[in-house]
């Protein structure tokens, strides 16, 4: 089977919903601003996220938090099929508030990245097939509701509030989030923070799960990501977040999201041009 990707959004609520097959290298380490909540629907799927090795199978839900660095590869020459739901805090938000659920922060953690509730699996590929084929709007936001419902017992709020990053390395989080567009050095970014530049790669990473350039590089998808789905040109775009040129971004973004930003943008809003 050859490898493929149908990526969809759902503009009532700002969803995109993939369902994607591959065999061999899926993705690089990336992060994402939304919450991810999957299945495993063929295959075997070995990802990392965080500091962890997973192996999930078919029936498996996936949960990943926002910031959480993850790549993904197919370990056995079949590949692996899956559905993915990615949620916006801008949607998840004032829905929970009508819900009466507590209120998801960016912090906000899940007690397991693999989960083997079988119920949870169900309710997200209800959910996810319910927005990809694009089912009215009362059965998408029931189905929307139910997940939401279930994936609140999942959640270990707990567990994500310790930050191991120390002043100095979040001072360099905070200039990378400031001069994202900007071609800051390595040295600039040791002299502010005070500490010598083999020290800040180590600790930025321990505390990131990437070194700075790599976390840069994050701050710029996700930025573009967000300009693209809003109809923005992939050349607009890439001035914008800081790449170099459209092919600049367009490298990255083929090589983390495995669709080109043109492709992302149609996807997002059916603008050909």
């Amino acid at each position: 089977m050859k490898q493929w990707l149908d990526i969809r959004r759902d503009q009532d609520h700002g969803i995109d919903s993939i369902s994607a097959h591959f065999e061999g290298h899926a993705y690089d380490p990336h992060d994402h601003d939304e919450m991810l909540v999957g299945v495993t629907l063929q295959g075997v799927q070995r990802f990392r996220c965080g500091r962890s090795l997973h192996v999930s199978t078919p029936g498996k839900a996936i949960l990943i938090e926002p910031g959480a660095i993850h790549d993904g590869n197919a370990p056995e020459a079949s590949g692996f099929t899956y559905a993915m739901l990615y949620l916006p805090q801008e949607w998840l938000s004032p829905t929970l508030a009508q819900l009466g659920l507590p209120e998801w922060s960016r912090l906000t953690a899940f007690r397991h990245t693999l989960s083997d509730d079988r119920p949870l699996s169900t309710t997200i590929h209800q959910a996810f097939l319910a927005l990809h084929e694009g089912h009215g709007r009362l059965a998408r936001d029931q189905y929307l509701d139910a997940l939401l419902v279930r994936l609140s017992g999942h959640l270990d709020r707990a567990g994500a509030t310790a930050n191991p990053a120390s002043p100095q390395i979040q001072r360099v989080r905070e200039l990378l989030h400031a001069g994202m567009t900007g071609d800051i050095g390595l040295a600039e970014l040791a002299s502010q923070s005070g500490m010598d530049r083999f020290r800040l790669s180590r600790q930025f990473k321990a505390a990131y799960g990437c070194a700075p350039h790599a976390y840069l590089v994050q701050l710029r998808l996700r930025a573009a990501r967000r300009l693209l789905a809003q109809g923005s040109t992939p050349a607009e775009v890439a001035s914008e977040v800081g790449f170099a040129d459209q092919s600049h971004l367009g490298r990255w973004f083929q090589r983390v999201y495995r669709i080109s930003p043109a492709a992302y943008r149609k996807a997002c809003t059916n603008v050909l041009a």
